[in-house]
């Protein structure tokens, strides 16, 4: 073995011959040798070969060496030894010596056989995943290495067997936790293979808390100063993100946006970038860039673009848009960036509209944006991202469409020239000698009239001042004087896709186009030539805007009217050739390219000559317009007053419609107003209730009081029988007298009032029956009121009783007035001997007046608490009639409402059967005709619409 080493450890240099009987002999050695350490130095020796003889050392030796990591577990040396030298056999990672005595192909071939053969039996692969898991470090990391190189040689294959093994993804991202920095870098390499193009395996390590893990990591290291380790961190993320939907999701609810934020705080001295960095940075962005892709669901896009405003990250971008001494790469790539995190979301698009560059005076950073935009001296790419990110700032933001064109409008033009405004700046690129300038002004421009009629219409009033002295001519003019002029054709292909997005959908601007005499002949003109293959994409253009011109013509010019177009085309083109010629713009190379996704993405200035958006218009125009193109004149005829009837029915429709918006206005109103009513009852039912209360409180006072005048009256008998025994004065017995006659009148005042209280119950339930026939949500109202009745009329009973009481108590007076009287006519001889018993006498006559006087006023409290509940009785009665004359009319106007949409729906029903009688009459006629829950629908899902639109194309 000893003069194997040596050779083995030579110096560098052409290799002396070893003859495959010594690597069959150190094979040997170790599948024989029963002394560990002679295996051990037989592996060894394999290993130092297997660098310069990775063939011989393969065929011969891996089969030993699988068997070494089979049976040799405890000895971690040779372990590793094992694992190192089939990482030689398998990788391709050679030496540059290496490289160069052996062909690249060739070492490619060698690791994707030899992987072949090692993955062949699947328990290899989990035999490696379990040493993978020890902590020593002459295991693990070669282990890691290993794995990591047969994921590179056969991927999916790979993937496939770890993915079917028990915790197989688990065991690697322990890798992430390791304290060694060594083995946790290349952990990471190690994921970046596992999670490439196999989304099951990217759910499982994003729920593995990969996300987290790798995050940390980026902040340990720095984050975009941070050396390559980051870099490897932030391609796994992108791999876990990319295309994958529920990791996004996943992301972007674990609030690992916010974390994202740190990665863009660039200071204010920006001098001296590495190169680390900015591949670091242009990482991050790819990054955002992922989770805000115009490919990914519209929901899920949204919601990412809302959190990286609330968090911040979008401000921090457009600072690093505003900053100086960027990179010219960073600092386009941020524009893209930018661009789609603000792509379709109205809040980033109006924080956007709302940034400005750090200038003196501030100018908005929109405009500082489309001076480079136009600057011929600016990089290409930097332009095109430009462009890019002021597509995104319009696309579908009508508010930010106007506000561009009305910077463009005579109203609102700067006069004193101080600063320069967007669409200034678009009209000086439209009109420069630079034909980019032309077509990004061109293409900007159409974007602001996107879906948008009346700025098509409100752009028709912009006039232009081309020389001095000469009159200052429209916009629309100018556009179609510099395309007859014969310019550059990537200038006129502008600026036809501009006319063909400005007329499409507005019969004014069609009118306009067609009121200069000298547009329609230079269209004709245009597509009769027969030119080289560089001019017929301008022939298709014409082509498709003269089509525009009689598909959207109003007929309100005579001499261009549909018909006289359809002639001129039949006379000096040719129906079958202009459908050719107009068919060559969707069948151009370019035009397949720009169609596949909304950014501008072009090899060179040359190539730049569609716009995805317009690439959309053609594909919707091109067949109505082949359809227009052989109708004949009835048929128009036809056709228009069709569309004139659709259009008076839908007039018609849309008035009914907004009459039972106001009708059902009117009900939500009328409802409230029963909800506070309902509400007021609620409160004059708990008033009652109280009330109630009260008079239960007053009554059982009441209940108090009565006992104790009975007691009162035996204490008083007691007394009389006293003084019948003892003898009674004369004067005594007429004081009696004159209280009997007291307690006579006001028994007699007693019956009155209760006569009174009678009546008043007699009224209470006759009203009582009136209310019976009321609704439901007045009954609560109505049965507190006839407890009340029912209350009031348990009192009166009580004071009944109490009456014939005292009724009572007034004829024991009398009889005992009687008894007086006889013992009167017998006491005239012993009346000197009763002189002791005047002075008691007249003490008890004292206490009976006193006692008289107060239950008169106990009487007199509680009539005038009665008469109070009377009057809240008569109170809440009217309150009740009060709500249910309310209720009443309320019913009645929604009987009658009721009643009005009958009628209206009734018309409904006969204009629905007319509409699709003249439906049937068009699809007869041949025309497309929308189905009517297109027309229903098609105010509230334009989102969804452009959404599908885009997934379409």
């Amino acid at each position: 073995v000893l003069p194997l080493r040596r050779r083995a450890g030579a110096p560098s240099g052409s290799p002396p011959p070893i003859s495959g009987a010594r690597i069959q002999k150190l094979c040997d050695r170790v599948a024989s040798s029963t002394l560990l350490d002679d295996r051990r130095d037989a592996v060894r020796a394999l290993k130092s070969l297997s660098k310069k003889y990775r063939l011989e050392v393969g065929i011969q030796a891996m089969e030993h060496l699988i068997h070494v990591l089979q049976t040799d577990r405890s000895d971690s040396e040779i372990i590793g030894y094992a694992l190192d030298t089939l990482y030689n056999i398998i990788s391709n990672d050679l030496e540059e010596e290496e490289q160069e005595e052996n062909v690249p192909k060739q070492a490619d071939d060698l690791g994707s056989q030899f992987t072949e053969i090692f993955i062949k039996q699947q328990e290899n692969v989990t035999l490696l995943l379990t040493l993978v898991e020890e902590f020593d470090f002459h295991v693990r990391w070669p282990g890691v290495k290993l794995l990591t190189s047969l994921l590179k040689q056969q991927g999916p294959q790979v993937q496939q067997i770890i993915l079917v093994s028990p915790m197989g993804v688990s065991r690697l991202m322990d890798l992430l936790a390791d304290s060694r920095e060594v083995i946790r870098n290349d952990g990471v390499l190690l994921l970046q293979q596992l999670t490439k193009s196999n989304a099951a395996i990217q759910k499982i390590v994003a729920f593995e808390n990969a996300f987290e893990r790798l995050l940390d990591i980026i902040t340990e290291e720095g984050n975009s100063d941070g050396g390559i380790v980051v870099e490897d961190c932030l391609l796994l993320l992108q791999n876990l993100l990319k295309n994958n939907n529920s990791n996004q999701n996943f992301f972007k609810e674990g609030s690992y946006i916010q974390r994202m934020k740190p990665w863009f705080e660039v200071g204010d001295d920006n001098c001296g970038w590495s190169a680390q960095k900015v591949t670091n940075l242009h990482l991050m962005l790819q990054l955002v860039r992922v989770l805000v892709s115009p490919t990914n669901p519209p929901g899920a896009t949204s919601s990412c673009q809302k959190a990286m405003f609330h968090c911040g990250l979008l401000q921090q971008l457009c600072t690093i848009l505003m900053a100086t001494g960027v990179p010219a790469d960073i600092l386009t790539e941020t524009i893209n960036t930018v661009s789609e995190v603000i792509r379709g979301c109205q809040i980033n698009q109006d924080y956007f509209a709302s940034v400005n560059a750090p200038s003196n005076p501030p100018r908005p950073a929109i405009v500082v944006l489309l001076m480079s935009m136009v600057n011929e001296r600016q990089p290409f790419v930097l332009r095109c991202a430009v462009l890019y990110c002021f597509q995104c700032f319009l696309y579908k933001n009508q508010k930010g469409q106007g506000e561009i064109v009305s910077t463009l409008l005579p109203s609102t033009i700067d006069a004193t020239g101080n600063s320069v405004s967007a669409g200034q700046l678009l009209c000086g690129g439209l009109f420069s000698t630079d034909s980019l300038s032309n077509w990004c002004a061109a293409v900007a421009l159409a974007h602001a009239l996107q879906e948008n009629a009346p700025l098509k219409e409100q752009l028709l009033r912009v006039q232009l001042a081309t020389s001095i002295g000469n009159p200052p001519v429209s916009l629309l003019q100018q556009c179609t004087n510099i395309l007859s002029q014969g310019s550059k054709v990537q200038t006129r292909v502008g600026l036809l896709m501009l006319l063909c997005t400005w007329l499409s959908n507005c019969s004014i601007a069609v009118t306009h186009f067609l009121h200069n005499p000298a547009n329609i002949p230079f269209l004709t003109g245009q597509i009769a030539e027969n030119l080289g293959e560089e001019e017929q994409l301008v022939q298709g253009l014409c082509a498709l805007l003269l089509g525009i011109s009689i598909y959207y013509n109003d007929n309100s010019l005579e001499n261009y009217r549909k018909e006289k177009l359809k002639q001129l085309i039949e006379k000096r083109i040719g129906r079958e050739n202009f459908i050719e010629k107009l068919g060559f713009i969707s069948k151009h190379e370019l035009y397949s390219r720009a169609a596949q996704k909304p950014q501008p993405s072009f090899s060179s200035p040359d190539h730049m000559m569609f716009d995805h958006e317009f690439t959309k218009l053609v594909k919707e125009l091109e067949g109505v317009i082949s359809k227009a193109i052989y109708k004949s004149s009835e048929e128009d005829k036809k056709e228009e007053e069709v569309k004139k009837t659709l259009e008076q029915h839908d007039n018609i429709v849309t008035h009914y419609k907004k009459v039972i918006r106001e009708q059902d206005q009117e009900l939500e109103e009328l409802k409230q107003q029963i909800n506070t009513l309902k509400s007021q009852n609620e409160q004059l039912q708990t008033t009652v209730t109280q009330q109630v209360s009260q008079i239960q409180q007053h009554k059982d006072q009441y209940n108090l009081l009565k006992v104790q005048l009975g007691k009162d009256n035996q204490h008083h008998n007691s007394h009389g029988e006293t003084f019948q025994m003892n003898g009674i004065q004369l004067e005594e017995v007429s004081k009696l007298k004159e209280e009997l006659e007291e307690w006579k009148n006001k028994h007699e005042l007693l019956q009155g009032q209760l006569r009174e209280k009678e009546s008043v119950i007699e009224k209470l339930k006759s009203s009582q029956l009136e209310m019976g026939t009321t609704e439901q949500s007045s009954q609560a109202g109505k049965s507190g009121g006839s407890e009340l009745n029912n209350e009031l009329q348990k009192e009166l009973e009580t004071l009944r009783s109490q009456i014939q009481l005292q009724s009572t108590e007034i004829s024991k007076l009398q009889s005992e007035n009687q008894k007086l009287q006889l013992l009167n006519a017998a006491a005239d001889p012993v009346l000197g001997d009763c002189g002791a018993t005047t002075a008691k006498n007249s003490e008890v006559e004292g206490r009976l007046l006193q006692e008289v006087k107060e239950l008169k006023n106990e009487v007199k409290a509680l009539s005038e608490e009665k008469a109070s509940l009377k009057q809240h009785l008569d109170s809440s009665n009217s309150t009740v009639a009060i709500l249910q004359d309310q209720k009443s009319k309320l019913q009645q106007e929604v009987a009658e409402s009721k009643k009005e949409q009958d009628d209206l729906l009734v018309l409904l029903a006969d204009q629905d059967q007319k509409l699709s009688a003249l439906k049937n009459k068009l699809k007869e006629l041949g025309e497309p005709v929308e189905d009517e829950d297109d027309i229903e629908s098609g105010d509230q899902a334009d989102e969804d619409e452009d959404g599908e639109e885009e997934e379409q194309d």
